[in-house]
C-alpha cells in the first residue's frame, strides 16, 4: 500500500478508535454495535486508516480475522495514544469533568437486583447526562470484547489481569423451614444436620458444605446429596421457602425471611465461609468521569459485610 494524505474531515483518532474496537472485540459487526454505528462504516473507518498508514492491519477471511505484523504494532501504539489522548483530556478538562455517555456494567443477578437499584437509581439522579446499560448475570464477563466498563463479582477471584477492589463480604447461614428445623430442635453441630433433605447452589457447593465454628474457627465438612441443585439464587430461596430442604444462604438474602419467622437459622455458632465481594475494572491511564463517579458511589455504598442491611447512600 502507499501511505497517502488523511482525506479532509476523516478525524484520525476516531480511526485509530475504529481499529482498536475492531480488535478488542473481534468483527467487525461487533465493533459496529459498541461503537453506535454501521458495519459498513467501520470497514470504511478500517480501509481508510490502512490507506493512510499505506499497510494492511489485518487479514480478513470468511471465519477468521487476524492481526498482520504491522498490525500488531498498529494496535499496540494506538492502545497508548488513545489513553494518553484521555488522560489529556482530562488534565485539561480538571477532575470536575461532568459525567457524560453510556455506563455498561455487570452485576449478580440477585444481588444486583435486591440491593443495587437504589444505589443506580442515585447515580442517574446525580448524573443526569449519563445512560447505564445494567447487566443481571451471575459471571465474569469479557471486558475488552463487551465493552464492559466495571463489574461486581461475588466470590474469589483467580489471577486476572484487572484491577480488583475488595468492597465487602457476604456471610453464609444454614436455613430451613420452621418445620424443617423442628426436626433437628437439638442440632448443635453439623453433623446433627445430616439426616435432613438438602438443596445447593452449583456456583458454590454441590455435593457437601463446608462450615466454620464462629468463635473457634474449627472446620466441618458435611457430605449432601442435594435434591434439588440450581445455578440461581432466588430459586435456591423459593425452594427453600417452600421446605424442600436445608440451605446455605447468603445472610441478606435470608435476613428478612428470619425475622417473618419464615425461616430459621440452623446452628447460628456454625456458617459457611463469607464470600468476598469485588469490584472489577480494566485498567487504564485514564478512566472516563461517568466510571470514576459510580466506583466511587460503590465504594462508599458497600458496608464492610452485607448481612441483610440496606446500603447506607451518601447524600449528594
Amino acid at each position: 500500500m502507499t501511505k497517502t494524505q488523511t482525506p479532509p474531515g476523516v478525524d484520525r483518532i476516531e480511526l485509530m478508535q475504529t481499529f482498536v474496537r475492531i480488535v478488542d472485540t473481534g468483527s467487525l459487526s461487533a465493533a459496529a454495535e459498541r461503537l453506535g454505528t454501521t458495519q459498513p462504516t467501520v470497514s470504511r473507518r478500517l480501509q481508510a486508516l490502512e490507506r493512510f498508514l499505506g499497510l494492511k492491519l489485518l487479514q480478513r477471511t470468511t471465519h477468521v480475522m487476524k492481526l498482520t505484523e504491522d498490525g500488531e504494532r498498529c494496535y499496540a501504539r494506538a492502545r497508548d495514544l488513545l489513553d494518553n489522548w484521555g488522560a489529556m483530556e482530562a488534565d485539561l478538562r480538571g477532575v470536575a469533568d461532568e459525567p457524560e455517555g453510556r455506563l455498561r456494567v455487570l452485576v449478580p443477578h440477585a444481588f444486583g437486583q435486591r440491593h443495587l437499584m437504589p444505589l443506580l437509581a442515585d447515580y442517574l439522579a446525580r448524573y443526569p447526562k449519563v445512560s447505564v446499560e445494567w447487566l443481571l448475570q451471575d459471571r465474569r464477563p469479557d471486558f475488552i470484547a463487551e465493552g464492559m466498563d466495571c463489574a461486581l463479582h461475588v466470590g474469589e477471584l483467580d489471577d486476572v489481569d484487572l484491577v480488583a477492589t475488595r468492597v465487602s463480604e457476604v456471610p453464609r447461614i444454614v436455613v430451613a423451614t420452621p418445620e424443617l428445623a423442628a426436626a433437628v430442635a437439638e442440632a448443635r453441630h453439623p453433623a446433627d444436620l445430616a439426616g435432613l433433605p438438602w438443596l445447593a447452589l452449583r456456583t458454590f457447593y454441590r455435593d457437601e458444605i463446608m462450615l466454620r465454628h464462629v468463635a473457634d474457627q474449627t472446620e466441618h465438612r458435611l457430605p449432601i446429596r442435594p435434591r434439588m441443585l440450581t445455578d440461581n439464587l432466588y430459586a435456591l430461596h423459593h425452594a427453600t421457602l417452600l421446605g424442600m430442604g436445608a440451605a446455605v444462604e447468603s445472610a441478606w438474602m435470608a435476613t428478612e425471611d428470619i425475622q417473618a419467622g419464615r425461616l430459621r437459622q440452623l446452628i447460628p455458632d456454625w456458617q459457611a465461609p463469607p464470600l468476598p465481594i469485588y469490584l472489577m475494572h480494566p485498567y487504564a491511564r485514564y478512566y472516563p468521569a461517568r466510571l470514576r463517579r459510580f466506583l466511587e458511589i460503590i465504594r462508599q455504598a458497600m458496608p464492610p459485610v452485607m448481612d441483610g442491611r440496606p446500603l447506607a447512600i451518601a447524600p449528594s
